[in-house]
This record gives structure tokens, C-alpha cells and sequence, in this order.
């Protein structure tokens, strides 16, 4: 299994709870939070490996209407 952490900017005229509720309802996403700082949602992702990971990043995260770009960090331990 493979942990992950999926940092979103959102783009400044989209409503960045209903991005976070539309990162939220991805079936690998286990958790989205609206944040302060230099990112808008934090977004957790349990895959079964890293190619679910990416799949989940780049298909489905930035496939949500508002998002503008995104890091993702790898946990290291479980």
C-alpha cells in the first residue's frame, strides 16, 4: 500500500470547498482539507501502488474543475 500526500492550488475565482469536496469523492482519496498556506487542499491517497498514485494525480485531481496545479509526497513509512 502506498501512502501519499497530494498538495492543490486552486484557481483564485474557484469555490475551494467544493474542489475539496470533489477531490474528497475520488475512490483513492481518503481524505481532503481546505488549508492556509501556500496550497488550498491537502488530499491523502491510499493506493495499492504507485502507479494508482499517479494515475489518481494526474487524471483525477487535476481533472477537478478549479485546480491549477499539485505536489505530491510520498510517505516513507506506513
Amino acid at each position: 500500500m502506498v501512502h501519499a500526500f497530494v498538495m492543490v492550488k486552486v484557481d483564485g475565482d474557484a469555490d475551494t470547498g467544493g474542489v475539496a469536496d470533489a477531490i474528497s469523492g475520488i475512490e483513492t482519496v481518503t481524505e481532503a482539507h481546505v488549508v492556509a498556506g501556500d496550497f488550498d487542499v491537502v488530499a491523502e491517497v491510499d493506493a495499492p501502488d504507485m502507479y494508482t498514485v499517479l494515475d489518481t494525480v494526474a487524471d483525477a485531481v487535476r481533472g477537478v474543475d478549479g485546480v491549477t496545479d499539485t505536489r505530491t509526497y510520498v510517505s516513507m513509512t506506513e
